[in-house]
């Protein structure tokens, strides 16, 4: 009885050691995680516009940047046992977490929404089958893998990397040697260039939004090694070939995501596949980290809460697919500098070390980290250079430099009131 009673998702608590998994589950989860069809059409941009040697230096600096900003949250995830939302309320306060949590969560139940209209559409047109029947049917599973938590995600992202890889991979080749091979790679000069500071901006950017989400999975690394790992690795080689993936269908056919260059291969079957496949991955993650932000707020179960969220994207599936994908774009450009907080937070203001959650007695709201997080934003949007980094450093530099100044304030101001109360 006492069993059924533990939440397995710790939507508001740590993970304890040992619910938590080793290296294989670990980084199929990470992968799946990084299998994101927006990486596709981004790789399919830089692949028009770059040469394929600027193209390799481009995604490997981008996953660079990627991979130690997710895998520093990887990290502090490992260590605490924490969702992103719960390393919020150490910044941001209790209630200030709840600006956070709600901003993360209705990005990614809009992104949810718009991942099963990107499935039920092109399906549609290939199968001739009711677009609104698809769309029930795919957001009702994709709802169902989250509500079960992390044993179902690993279970499909077990099943869903390796088929994307192998059938995206054929695909891929069968579209490079249409080009003429890495020789005809190698050879292809863009019509219209992208500047390096441009296609550094669209390879960080397609991802960053999301990776702030990192700790909600990463928490169950049985290792702070195996987080960091298994975080850098999927970056690296699944977000890499995600780009790949986009560079050579875009070259080759004009179409950037894999599954429509295998439409037009014919490969109707296997582009189903990997176009549900792919989207699963992503939608899966999306309303599960959806579930925990909620839960934060509402202090109800993820597994209640990913229902609810599950039905709402669904429902308004093909409406944010026609009118909210620009808008959900500015706002997951709000998401970077609370990761950035949390990072600055946890290694700068506390030293590495945090408090155990349940014992902290949090702030209701922490102005600094507000402040801090919408000078981020702002930064992002007006600064020239690239704005994702412009908003996660300038965030965390700002942060740091507030709370600084306000704890010397703090401190200044008890020492007067005592010198006071021992002159009087």
């Amino acid at each position: 009885m006492e069993k059924n009673k533990i939440d397995l998702d710790f939507s508001l608590t740590a993970v304890p050691k040992t619910h938590r998994s080793g290296f294989w589950k670990m980084l199929v989860v990470m992968l799946g995680f990084t299998f994101f069809s927006a990486s596709m059409l981004s790789g399919g941009t830089l692949g028009l516009g770059l040469s394929l040697t600027e193209f390799i230096w481009i995604v490997l600096a981008g996953n660079l940047i990627l991979g130690a900003y997710t895998g520093t949250l990887a990290y502090i995830a490992a260590k605490t046992g924490l969702s992103t939302h719960l390393l919020t309320r150490y910044a941001f306060g209790e209630k200030g977490s709840y600006v956070a949590s709600l901003l993360l969560s209705l990005t990614q139940i809009g992104w949810f929404g718009v991942g099963v209209a990107m499935f039920a559409v092109p399906v549609q047109k290939v199968t001739g089958l009711d677009t609104n029947l698809l769309i029930i049917v795919s957001g009702l599973l994709m709802t169902a893998t989250a509500f079960f938590g992390m044993k179902a995600l690993t279970i499909l992202s077990f099943i869903a990397v390796p088929a994307i890889v192998i059938l995206g991979g054929y695909s891929a080749s069968e579209a490079a040697v249409d080009l003429g091979g890495i020789q005809g790679l190698m050879h292809y000069q863009p019509s219209e260039s992208i500047g390096l500071a441009a296609a550094l901006t669209i390879c960080v950017g397609s991802f960053i939004s999301g990776g702030t989400l990192t700790p909600d999975f990463t928490r169950f690394a049985k290792t702070k090694k195996t987080a960091v790992a298994t975080t850098v690795i999927a970056f690296f080689i699944g977000n890499s070939l995600m780009f790949i993936f986009g560079a050579i269908g875009a070259v080759a056919t004009g179409q950037s995501d894999i599954s429509e260059v295998m439409f037009l291969q014919g490969l109707i079957i296997p582009a189903i596949i990997v176009l549900g496949l792919n989207i699963w991955t992503t939608n899966d993650n999306a309303i599960y980290a959806s579930g925990l932000g909620i839960s934060n707020i509402t202090k109800i179960k993820k597994s209640k809460v990913v229902i609810f969220n599950g039905i709402v994207g669904t429902i308004m599936a093909m409406w944010l697919y026609n009118n909210f994908v620009g808008f959900l774009t500015v706002l997951g450009a709000a998401l970077p500098p609370i990761g950035a907080i949390i990072i600055a937070d946890y290694f700068i203001l506390n030293r590495g070390k945090y408090k155990a959650f349940e014992k902290v007695q949090f702030k209701t709201i922490n102005w600094t980290a507000l402040i801090a997080w919408g000078a981020g934003v702002a930064l992002a949007k007006f600064l020239p250079g690239i704005p994702p980094l412009n908003g996660l450093i300038g965030s965390a530099l700002l942060y740091v430099v507030l709370s600084l100044a306000v704890k010397t304030f703090t401190e200044s101001k008890t020492s007067t009131v005592e010198m006071e109360k021992v002159s009087a």
